[in-house]
């Protein structure tokens, strides 16, 4: 028996190409019907402590410049002094609203929330109708 050295195999790999695109389909099919249970503890929630209503004062500011808060008003030139006065009765933690109006400018704005920041108040924002 002689062998021809020179003679190359032929390799068929079409069978294996078909049964991996079988398996690849069974796989693709089956993924996403897995669902995957965790066993997850929740802490239980206390149905005794309410929800404490946060406090809040809102300054209202007109186009003339008038300064409102709650039934106070205050002219726009002495608001300092009247609200450094003023704030002692509430507490620094209070959320402070600020609605100005559209026509004021920027900053007779800025300076209502300056005079807010410099008695105390850190949550200070402006509302918007937007």
């Amino acid at each position: 028996m002689s062998y021809d050295w020179d003679e190359k195999p032929d390799l068929n790999i079409t069978p294996l190409v078909d049964i991996m695109l079988v398996l690849m389909a069974i796989l693709m099919v089956t993924a996403p019907v897995m669902v995957y249970q965790e066993n997850i503890n929740l802490p239980v929630g206390s149905t005794k402590n309410s929800v404490k209503k946060v406090a809040k004062l809102t300054v209202r500011v007109d186009k003339n410049k008038k300064i409102y808060i709650k039934d106070n008003k205050y002219n726009f030139d002495d608001f300092a002094d009247n609200f450094l006065l003023e704030s002692k009765n509430y507490d620094k933690k209070t959320v402070v609203y600020i609605k100005a109006d559209k026509d004021l400018k920027y900053n007779d704005v800025m300076y209502i929330l300056k005079v807010l920041k410099s008695t105390g108040f850190s949550k200070v924002s402006l509302l918007t109708n937007g």
